[in-house]
């Protein structure tokens, strides 16, 4: 990875990106609950990567978007939702998604962090990154998730509401 480049997301055409997504994900990532989380929504250009290899080969992306948990009250809290974080299979392992997540990581505003959200493994994303799954266990979500896999990260992540429903932040 050492002749890789990171950069800015917008920069690729987004037909590349769909082609990326479906060849890490399978076409059938479209029914996932994490698309439910994003649903109507536009991803966050400041804060998604694209990796390209040594011959600027696309071969990695990550987006981010904006996302909001409603407490019982009907409060809406805002966070940013990590993912897809996505590599094409020949080249996992290699430190591109880690190289991604630690770019839209690094592009954080530190004087407006808003609390981050993710579905994924928390082992990984948790050594690296610091997310967990220790405040989520109340949320729910607009279809089926692991609740191991609903991760958050941020400042304090204890200030969220130990309950609500994750969504789309128009929704």
């Amino acid at each position: 990875m050492s002749d890789a480049a990171i950069i800015p997301l917008d920069a690729i055409d987004p037909a590349l990106v769909e082609d990326l997504l479906d060849r890490a994900f399978e076409p059938e990532r479209r029914q996932r609950t994490a698309y439910k989380l994003r649903d109507g929504e536009e991803w966050l250009p400041a804060l998604s990567f694209a990796a390209l290899d040594a011959e600027q080969h696309l071969v990695g992306t990550i987006q981010c978007w904006p996302t909001a948990l409603t407490d019982p009250a009907g409060r809406r809290h805002p966070l940013i939702l990590f993912g897809p974080v996505a590599v094409l299979p020949e080249v996992q392992s290699m430190g591109y998604g880690k190289a991604l997540m630690t770019a839209a990581i690094a592009a954080l505003s530190p004087k407006a962090q808003l609390p981050q959200v993710m579905i994924g493994d928390g082992e990984y994303y948790g050594r690296f990154f610091g997310f967990s799954a220790e405040h989520t266990g109340g949320w729910t979500l607009p279809g089926p998730w692991d609740p191991a896999r609903l991760l958050a990260r941020g400042a304090s992540p204890a200030v969220l509401p130990k309950e609500g429903s994750l969504g789309p932040w128009l929704g």
